[in-house]
Formats: C-alpha cells, sequence, structure tokens
C-alpha cells in the first residue's frame, strides 16, 4: 500500500488542530467569566439532556470525589433510569433542570419527582441559541450552570391528576380526528358510487345518513324504500324528490367494500370514544373538589337582570360530546360552571380543564396567563425602538380551544359576539379571534381564581359604552385634523 503524501498529512494534522481548537472555544464558552460573579441560587443543582437512547447527567464538580468526572452518562431503560436517581440522591441532589424533548422526559421527570427532587422543566427554545453547545456532553454543563444561577424559566405542568385527565381527553381528541377522517373516506365512497348523499342531508353519520348507509350495505338499491322508510322526520334540508334523486347509484363491488369498511372503522372508533369517556369519568371523580376561595371583601351584588339563569348563546353541545353529562362533576371540580361562558360548550371546558387545571395560582395574573397562552400582543424592541407587535407563536392546547370558541362566540348576539365583529370590522378576523380569545381566557381565570359566576353584561350598557367610544375616537381624530364634531341636530 502506498503511503499517503506530505500534503495529506499536512492536512490531517491541521484538521485535527483545528477540532481541538473548536473543543476548547467551546468549553470557555460553557463557563464565562461573568457567570462566576453571580451569585448562585441553587447550590445543589444537576441539568440532564434528554435523548431518546441516551441522558446526559451533570451535577456541581464538589459533589463527586476527586478525580471523578462530574458527568455521566445513562440509558433509558428503567434500570438504568433508576441508577440516575440513585447517583443524583448520592450526590445530595435536590433540584434539576431538564429539557422538554419529546416524550423522552416523562418518565424520567415522574421518577425524580417520587424520591423529591425539584424538576425544572425547561422549553428548548429558551436555551438553544446559546453558544458553545456542540455536544450532549457539553449541553447538560450548559443547564446544569443555567440552573445553578437561577436562569432557567420553569415550564408549567399540572398536577398528577389533571395529567391523567389530559391524558385520556387528548386521546379522545385523537379517536375523533379518526372518526372525522372516516366519515370523509364514506363521503368518498358514495360519491364514487353516484350516490350524491352529502348533498341532501347535513349530517352524513347522522341518524338519517347512517341509517340509509347501512340500509344501502345491506343490499336495499330502491331510492324509494330508502327514503320512505330510513328518513328521519327532521331531516329538511331537501325535499323527498330531491333524496330519491341522490340516491339513484351506480354500484359496483369495490367501492362497495370500500364504504364497508369505512363504516366498520366508524362503528370501531366510536365504541373507543365511548370506552374513553368512562376513564374519563373516573378520572373525573379522582380530582379534588374546588376549595372555597377566601374573600376579603364581600362579593359584589348580582345585577337583576342576571338573577334569573339564561340560556346559554352557543346552545347545543356538539355532536362529538360525551353522551354523559360532565356538567355536575366539573363544576365540584371546577366551583363554578364555566358551561355558562358564551362559546364554551361541556366539551371545550372538559378538554380546557385537562390542559390547564384548576389551580391560577400558577400564574401570577390574568396578564400572565394570556402570555403563557400566546394571546397578548409582544415586545420586540431593540435600541428603544419597538420593532414588531405580532403575537408570539406558540403551540397551546388551551389556546386553539379558546379561539374556536372565539369564532363560535362571534356568530352570537352578545356582548362578546359584539366585541368580536367589532375587532373584525377594524383590524380583520385573524387579531379579532385573538382578542377574542384573550377576553374568554381573562373571564375563566377570574371565575377558576375567585370562584364567582359568569354575569353577562347588559346588552343594551354595553352597546351604549362601544359608541361613546367610537365618538372619543372620532373627536381626538377631527381635532388631529382641525376640525370639530358637531351634533345634527344643531346643524339643523
Amino acid at each position: 500500500m502506498a503511503s499517503s503524501s506530505p500534503a495529506s498529512r499536512r492536512n490531517a494534522k491541521n484538521a485535527l488542530k483545528l477540532k481541538k481548537q473548536t473543543r476548547e472555544r467551546a468549553a470557555t464558552a460553557t463557563s464565562p467569566v461573568e457567570m462566576e460573579k453571580l451569585e448562585p441560587v441553587h447550590r445543589r443543582a444537576a441539568g440532564i439532556d434528554i435523548g431518546s437512547a441516551e441522558n446526559y447527567v451533570a451535577v456541581p464538580p464538589e459533589t463527586v470525589a476527586p478525580g471523578e468526572s462530574s458527568v455521566r452518562v445513562f440509558g433509558v431503560f428503567s434500570e438504568q433510569q433508576d441508577a440516575l436517581v440513585e447517583w443524583l440522591r448520592s450526590c445530595q441532589i435536590s433540584t434539576v433542570a431538564m429539557e422538554a424533548t419529546g416524550v423522552y422526559w416523562l418518565t424520567l421527570y415522574d421518577k425524580l419527582e417520587a424520591v423529591g427532587i425539584e424538576v425544572y422543566l425547561v422549553d428548548p427554545h429558551g436555551v438553544k441559541a446559546v453558544p458553545g453547545r456542540k455536544s450532549d456532553w457539553l449541553d447538560c454543563q450548559w443547564l446544569q450552570k443555567l440552573h445553578t444561577y437561577g436562569l432557567l424559566q420553569r415550564a408549567f405542568r399540572p398536577d398528577a391528576p389533571i395529567r391523567r385527565l389530559r391524558t385520556l381527553t387528548r386521546q379522545r381528541t385523537g379517536l375523533v380526528c379518526a372518526a372525522a377522517s372516516q366519515q370523509q373516506q364514506m363521503e368518498k365512497a358514495l360519491v364514487c358510487l353516484n350516490l350524491q348523499l352529502g348533498l341532501v342531508i347535513s349530517d352524513l353519520v347522522g341518524e338519517t345518513g347512517i341509517s340509509i348507509i347501512r340500509a344501502i350495505l345491506l343490499g336495499e338499491r330502491d331510492p324509494k324504500v330508502l327514503v320512505e322508510r330510513y328518513r328521519s322526520v327532521r331531516c329538511t334540508k331537501a325535499s323527498i324528490g330531491e333524496m330519491k334523486q341522490a340516491l339513484q347509484g351506480t354500484y359496483n363491488d369495490e367501492d362497495l367494500f370500500v364504504l364497508q369498511q369505512c363504516v366498520d372503522t366508524w362503528d370501531f372508533v366510536q365504541e373507543q370514544v365511548r370506552e374513553c369517556d368512562g376513564k374519563i369519568e373516573l378520572a373525573l371523580a379522582a380530582i379534588p373538589t374546588a376549595r372555597a376561595v377566601e374573600r376579603k371583601a364581600p362579593p359584589l351584588p348580582v345585577p337583576a337582570a342576571a338573577e334569573q339563569p339564561k340560556k346559554k348563546a352557543n346552545g347545543t353541545q356538539g355532536k362529538n360530546a360525551p353522551v354523559k353529562d360532565f356538567t355536575p362533576i366539573l363544576r365540584r371540580i371546577c366551583g363554578v360552571d364555566l358551561t355558562q361562558v358564551m362559546g364554551l360548550n361541556l366539551l371545550s371546558v372538559l378538554m380546557l380543564l385537562g390542559e390547564i387545571g384548576t389551580d391560577m395560582s400558577r400564574w401570577r395574573s390574568a396578564q400572565a396567563f394570556c402570555s403563557w397562552l400566546g394571546l397578548c400582543p409582544g415586545a420586540k424592541i431593540s435600541g428603544g425602538k419597538v420593532l414588531s407587535r405580532r403575537t408570539r407563536k406558540v403551540t397551546n392546547r388551551a389556546a386553539t380551544i379558546l379561539r374556536l370558541a372565539a369564532v363560535a362566540v362571534g356568530r352570537t348576539d352578545t356582548w362578546i359576539g359584539l366585541f368580536y365583529r367589532r375587532m373584525k370590522a377594524r383590524k380583520g378576523g385573524p387579531k379579532a379571534v385573538t382578542a377574542t380569545a384573550r377576553k374568554l381566557a381573562c373571564i375563566v381565570y377570574h371565575m377558576l381564581k375567585f370562584q364567582e359566576e359568569f354575569v353577562a353584561l347588559d346588552m343594551e350598557k354595553y352597546v351604549a359604552h362601544a359608541q361613546a367610544h367610537r365618538l372619543r375616537y372620532l373627536k381626538r381624530e377631527a381635532e388631529k385634523l382641525g376640525y370639530e364634531l358637531v351634533e345634527a341636530e344643531q346643524v339643523a
């Protein structure tokens, strides 16, 4: 074999030298001199870099024996995670910081919490832009250093009973989405059979639609029989003649087979949803009752118009709502009835409770709660100049629930619906949704924290207040242009 040339050996030597310099710069960047001037907040702090196959753990150097490394690598099997926890306990670690990496941190979080170690779950976006983090080995040291000086912000994680409910509600959401997908496949198969059932009924899997589909799969082909026998009296979208015309299809075995499988899958998913609702009922029963709030001042008097409960503006609970009414259970857990808020029904309240829980003391104010949801304007300022006020982009299921509720309440003849339409006229639909969702978030925060029932504002007073606000705005704009507003009666 021919020996390498001097040029190649020189290039390899330069590459090794550059790699060594890179490692030295990275090690220096992870422990800047400025940090040594800070006062430690957590002296017994550790940092863990979570991975799918390995966990890198860094502890303070003074907690290990002389000559031993302060960084160790553990696997993700249960036995290896137990060894990690025991090593932290032997080092007398009291608090740990770890990044929320996928779902890999869940089991380790529970093990650390079970032995009394305080866990700080950190958003990866808050520490990903730090220079010098070139490997998992350095990453865990950087987390440990930041956590020692109290420079990491703890992410929100609800209590164990709420976490169990959240797991079930998210599973139910996935099942509902799977059922919706099968419904779309049913409609596609029907169109391939030239059965335009979706044009003459409002709900394909409603009482009329699913009955007609099952009859077709059992061999019935006569449109007259299908309409007269299975059409519900509440089905008024199309006439009987139009329905008969829509059911004159072209049948073939392949599309009928696809339709049959879609219906079977839809039935299976519906059974899974019912089983999930049973588990949700057990999880709700395990959540403790809301504790009474001590008031420093007597509650505000309820207006006379709101003494008698009115029917909700959003009315129906939706076709995907649980069969059993969980309203009394939710009222026991929350201390108030959140379903009385316009735009929120039983299902949305159940999903919202699984995401945020009932303890509003986790947020210092309603403004902080809205900021966590990503429903408030941003503050991107540089050099004293406001660069952007755009809403921060976050992935938050609770915010999604409130946004959907804002769209629903925007169609109602209520004061919140009027607020939505006013904002939409001024700033457009997306900003109106965000502003209305923020208003709903403040209402939910206040109700859960102070346990006060929802009282709808008087519509006439709200309209008068909105008109007065608009008039003041017009007067200010007229003054800026050098004009004066005069009432029409005075001009006449």
